[in-house]
């Protein structure tokens, strides 16, 4: 018996050591793999900032692929990228909040809230070709009779209204999650002194969740930062600074899937070098975005 004992512990040393070391190892893989990927994208970015410095080409609007003149600037890039982002969070905001409140407080646990949440998870999988195409035929033809001629639907606007429409079931999902962490007890005090659900809601859960839902709107920014076949397909694609919202232009990570096959030489570098300035501002909106859920904890 004693025997029996000591060898089922022996086997379960043997099996948490086991698990202890694989567990180890796919930690050590993704770090490896994340390190690999900033160091390749460090050395072929390391000509293009070579040649035309860090801040220079971080601040120059000109992209000239010519031969014996090229000249290549992030500028034109980063701010298409900035104002398609950020105005599509702006666009998000005053739909997906409702629909957490909904899914989060007000139908919690109903049936119409966990079909409508289901459908939200749908919307948030759906792939980004998917929200294109919409676009491309509904959305684009709507915007062009309103703009008229001049770009035939194309643009800033555009791009920024359905990165909108896909971010909008990630923000909303994420957040509802944030407002079912409420405290009970705290929703329970407010309803015994006499509050309405919705005085709960706008002085109980909101306060009490704020940094949850407001990390889940700058993860939402990092998502739209990074799309690339919707934007790339209703932007323009036009290498120039956008002047209003109607204006084509386009996004870092529309210009690198355009031009990356045809890119060589100095291009090439100069597009791994805007693929690493898009890799770094990811990483430091990812990184907010963590500080503000450790600030809540």
């Amino acid at each position: 018996m004693v025997r029996t004992l000591t060898s089922a512990k022996a086997a379960s040393a043997r099996w948490d050591r086991f698990f202890r070391i694989l567990l180890q190892g796919a930690g050590y893989f993704m770090l490896a793999v994340a390190i690999a990927l900033i160091i390749s994208l460090v050395l072929q970015s390391l000509p293009a900032f070579k040649q035309f410095g860090f801040f220079r080409f971080l601040g120059s609007a000109e992209w000239n692929p010519t031969a014996g003149s090229e000249q290549y600037g992030a500028l034109t890039f980063i701010v298409g990228t900035v104002i398609t982002s950020v105005l599509a969070l702006i666009f998000c905001i005053p739909f997906s909040l409702p629909v957490a409140l909904f899914t989060g407080e007000y139908y919690k646990g109903r049936r119409v809230a966990r079909i409508v949440s289901s459908l939200t998870d749908l919307l948030a999988g759906i792939p980004s070709i998917v929200y294109g195409l919409w676009g491309f035929y509904t959305l684009r033809p709507i915007i062009d009779a309103l703009d008229g001629p001049n770009h035939n639907g194309y643009g800033i606007l555009t791009s920024s209204l359905i990165l909108a429409l896909m971010i909008i079931p990630y923000a909303s999902s994420l957040s509802s999650e944030f407002i079912k962490l409420t405290p009970k007890g705290l929703k329970e005090a407010a309803y015994s002194l006499g509050c309405t659900r919705t005085e709960v809601i706008w002085r109980v859960m909101l306060p009490a969740s704020r940094s949850g839902i407001a990390a889940a709107y700058i993860l939402a920014l990092g998502r739209a930062l990074g799309e690339t076949m919707a934007v790339t397909m209703l932007i323009g694609n036009t290498d120039q600074m956008p002047t209003s919202l109607l204006d084509t232009g386009q996004s870092m990570a529309s210009l690198i899937a355009n031009q990356f096959g045809e890119a060589q030489g100095l291009k090439l570098s100069s597009l791994m070098a805007i693929a690493l300035s898009l890799f770094l501002i990811t990483a430091i909106i990812n990184a907010i975005a963590k500080l503000v859920l450790k600030e809540r904890k």
